[in-house]
């Protein structure tokens, strides 16, 4: 990577740390020590910041890393150039999955995918199984939303072709709607602190993330996964919020059985971000579900 984004340097924490994988450079942040890695993947819109209430507790038996996706928090946001494939598709996303956990040094990962987080989660189950030694699947977004959304090839050329046009149109939506949109994650608004929220959006409205934000929903394909879940073979939760407006909780019911052997924890009086929402509960089912498969390996 030729420059260092100046947004990476302002805003980093003290525990912030950066890996180049695949072209991105990549913010995350680490915690415990374990032989077996847990990995964080917060859906779109956040950030890292997304697991701030979970991630201790996850980390006392693994090595737990949460990083910021593409397009999100303080990971870089490169710009596809000429013909080159998009890093911001399904598949590119999976594949930089893959790659980060062997660049941190494992050879496998226990993946905990938030709404697309579990998009791209179960992605790299798929294209990488030798990769996957669990799924913890929060509100995956399988069924709808972005796994199924693509834009007809004719209308596609002509937003390729006026790229500023839409990007700045894409740009005073997203501007005009962030706030209202996240609040919908949450069942009991007041749950969620104006602090946390405005995080998010500074976070995220960082560099050019319009243009980016824009190349990636340009790169957005159908997904067709419905055929291609009993083929996943490592053990698999599923957690929806009760009331999760999001992800509806039929969709991960449908979920957990399309994948072999994948159990359904469905927690009550929350929406679609039990980790932020409810967070006891939601380590408390992770935890349940790590020690009955066994996943964490015993520390010396």
């Amino acid at each position: 990577m030729d420059t260092i984004p100046a947004y990476q340097s302002e805003l980093a924490e003290p525990d912030s740390l950066f890996i180049e994988v695949n072209g991105f450079r990549i913010h995350y942040k680490r915690a415990g020590d374990g032989p077996t890695l847990i990995l964080l993947l917060h859906g779109s819109f956040m950030s890292l910041k997304s697991w701030r209430e979970v991630s201790a507790p996850l980390a006392e038996d693994a090595t737990l890393v949460a990083f910021d996706r593409p397009v999100c928090g303080l990971t870089s946001r490169p710009l596809p150039k000429g013909s080159a494939p998009s890093p911001y598709s399904a598949d590119a996303q999976s594949d930089m999955v893959a790659d980060l956990i062997t660049a941190l040094g494992f050879e496998q990962a226990i993946l905990v995918g938030s709404s697309t987080g579990g998009t791209i989660a179960v992605m790299t189950a798929l294209r990488h199984p030798e990769r996957v030694k669990g799924l913890v699947l929060v509100g995956a977004m399988i069924f709808s939303g972005y796994a199924t959304s693509e834009v007809p090839a004719p209308v596609l050329g002509m937003m390729k072709a006026l790229r500023p046009i839409f990007s700045r149109i894409m740009k005073l939506m997203i501007v005009k709607l962030y706030d209202k949109a996240i609040r919908k994650f949450w069942y009991r608004q007041e749950r969620l602190p104006d602090a946390v929220i405005a995080t998010y959006k500074r976070e995220f409205m960082l560099g050019p993330w319009d243009q980016a934000f824009f190349e990636l929903f340009l790169a957005t394909r159908r997904l067709d996964l419905d055929d291609k879940l009993p083929a996943i073979k490592a053990p698999t939760l599923v957690i929806t919020g009760e009331h999760d407006r999001a992800v509806k909780p039929e969709e991960s019911r449908r979920l957990a059985d399309a994948i072999p052997n994948a159990r359904l924890e469905v927690i009550q009086d929350c929406g679609h971000l039990p980790q932020e929402e409810l967070p006891d509960v939601f380590v408390e089912k992770v935890r349940t579900f790590l020690r009955q498969e066994q996943l964490l390996a015993p520390q010396d």
